[in-house]
């Protein structure tokens, strides 16, 4: 959960305080997105100047890793499973009703700002597909009803 707006006077601080690991730009870029809930702009040449990189090579992190975000995410996340096995048992239909529901494409959030919606790759439910997570709440056997209930609570 975010806890602050993104200055630049702290993401310098939380860059100072994880640079002294082996290997830092991962704590460093979780540490950011802890605080703010997404990666800010102005923490890519931060963090490049402080370990020595250029920023396409901290962008390229950024934008490799699907758990960054590079904007502010809704109050509620819901990731819906697209691998083989849940898209064998219904997950295409699954994916295609949520989304309509909620109007909006992979990666969006809704206007209002509650929801935002993401494809993940497997989320171990393999036996009870298709499988979705909204926050961190797993859901079996998932349909669109359930799902985007649990979102709404």
């Amino acid at each position: 959960m975010p806890v602050a707006s993104p200055t630049l006077d702290t993401i310098r601080a939380i860059v100072a305080e994880h640079r002294h690991l082996e290997g830092p730009m991962l704590p460093i870029l979780h540490a950011i997105q802890e605080a703010f809930g997404h990666i800010p702009a102005e923490a890519v040449p931060a963090i490049a100047e402080a370990l020595n990189l250029g920023k396409a090579e901290v962008h390229g992190v950024v934008s490799f890793y699907h758990d960054f975000r590079e904007a502010p995410a809704g109050r509620r996340v819901i990731k819906l499973c697209r691998a083989e096995a849940c898209q064998a048992v219904g997950g295409e239909a699954l994916s295609e009703r949520v989304l309509a529901r909620l109007g909006i494409d992979w990666h969006g959030t809704t206007a209002d700002g509650a929801v935002t919606i993401e494809p993940v790759y497997c989320l171990g439910l393999c036996a009870c597909g298709p499988a979705a997570m909204v926050d961190d709440t797993l859901i079996g056997r998932a349909d669109a009803e359930r799902v985007l209930a649990e979102a709404a609570a």
